[in-house]
């Protein structure tokens, strides 16, 4: 069956431009605007209304969309009853992670789940949470594993586990000692911060601001774009910071950072799956869920 032509607009209907279709389609540029060309030859109409970079559907363009959506959803259909008839798993896998679950969790369930299931091809992203979100809101993902809080009434969030985010500071830090501290006393410390949109900084935010704490007191000197950064900023003392327990183990058990508790707040967060409500599951991606049942989030490095 060949689908390929309405999967290549159906990444730039959604992505609405051609240069970042071009990379969920791993084409080039010129190889999509010919696919579109030669599909609007062949339809005899307009697809796209183009201007400022930004595309547009038409109005025939709009009535392909929802067709070919549904069209490729019986194409997923029929392919994943075809293996199931023939004892075949095999396709493709769009999976994405926000940063502590790529880099601490899910590198063995993708060991596993190709051991189980070699002929499917995984295409992984890795982004911050709202990455994440956003790619499943457009379809460039059939599932997401983030942290914190997703409010969406698009997607479906099935909670996995739960993450306490802890205090870390270098060893040689006059807190080092300490098992816990106040929060007011985080207030007088250099703090790094994650980048905006990310799940550990979602979760740090609200979690101060339910117990009465407006976020800007703290005394942020930098932002940084990954859990990794920070730990090398802290290690180096240019700060402190409050991060995944998940992700500073090894640094605690060789005496590269010390991590202490909050005396009178816990920063609390889910890990959970996300899915689009209304998008099929396809084969690959119901065998993933089904690793993810039997694979336990349990804490070790």
């Amino acid at each position: 069956m060949d689908d390929h032509k309405l999967k290549v607009f159906c990444a730039v209907a959604e992505s609405r431009s051609f240069s970042k279709a071009s990379k969920v389609m791993y084409l080039t540029q010129p190889a999509i605007s010919l696919q579109i060309r030669a599909l609007e030859e062949q339809l005899g109409t307009k697809l796209f209304s183009r201007n400022n970079k930004m595309v547009s559907l038409t109005e025939t363009g709009r009535i392909l969309y929802r067709h070919a959506t549904s069209i490729l959803a019986a194409y997923g259909a029929i392919e994943k009853e075809l293996n199931e008839a023939t004892g075949m798993v095999k396709g493709k896998l769009r999976i994405g992670a926000s940063t502590t679950l790529a880099t601490y969790y899910l590198p063995n369930v993708i060991v596993d789940f190709k051991k189980s299931y070699p002929d499917i091809l995984i295409d992984f992203e890795r982004g911050n949470t709202q990455t994440i979100i956003d790619s499943i809101l457009k379809t460039r993902l059939d599932l997401g594993l983030v942290e914190g809080e997703v409010d969406s009434p698009r997607l479906v969030v099935q909670k996995m586990d739960s993450d306490e985010l802890l205090l870390v500071v270098n060893p040689n830090h006059p807190w080092a000692e300490r098992r816990d501290i106040s929060v007011e006393e985080l207030m007088d410390l250099p703090f790094i911060m994650r980048e905006d949109g990310s799940g550990t900084r979602q979760v740090i935010e609200n979690t101060l601001q339910r117990a009465g704490i407006n976020p800007d007191q703290l005394n942020v000197v930098m932002y940084l774009g990954s859990t990794e950064a920070i730990k090398t900023a802290v290690e180096n003392g240019l700060g402190v910071s409050v991060i995944s327990g998940w992700a500073v183990q090894k640094e605690v058990r060789f005496d590269m950072l010390k991590a202490l508790s909050f005396k009178d707040i816990r920063f609390l967060r889910d890990f959970s799956l996300i899915f689009q409500k209304k998008s099929f599951r396809t084969q690959p991606a119901e065998k993933f869920v089904e690793l993810l049942k039997h694979s336990p989030m349990t804490l070790g490095v």
